[in-house]
């Protein structure tokens, strides 16, 4: 089973990162973390890297509902969105699979709110 699933855009970093943000709001999640990986790297290793941002996107409802059967499931969250730049103009947006991730988890209420996100997940991703 995939861990995550993607749409390349033919579009630049910035560009497809705005998209992403945008997409995701109107799917109905916030982004709570962003992660530059690139600056990241440059500033503690001294070392060059692609484009490459973490989104931390959360669905304050659906956690909720995701922390009342298992209260490590915070562990998990939020649901990671990285944006990459594989060439020039050509950005992959990709997101974790909740169903693919929760599947060490033995609780059959918090698998049906993965499926859930899973869902929204993937009509964010559609849209692009």
């Amino acid at each position: 089973m995939a861990y995550y699933f993607s749409r390349t855009l033919p579009a630049s970093f910035e560009v497809a990162s705005q998209r992403a943000t945008e997409a995701l709001k109107q799917g109905g999640f916030g982004i709570i973390t962003e992660i530059d990986v690139k600056r990241t790297f440059k500033e503690k290793l001294g070392t060059e890297f692609r484009n490459y941002r973490i989104l931390g996107a959360c669905n304050p409802k659906l956690a909720y509902e995701a922390l009342q059967p298992e209260d490590k499931v915070g562990t998990m969250l939020p649901c990671n969105v990285v944006v990459q730049e594989i060439a020039q103009d050509r950005t992959e947006i990709a997101a974790i699979d909740p169903v693919a991730s929760m599947q060490a988890i033995d609780n059959p209420e918090l698998k049906a709110s993965a499926q859930h996100v899973q869902t929204l997940l993937r009509k964010v991703i559609d849209s692009l």
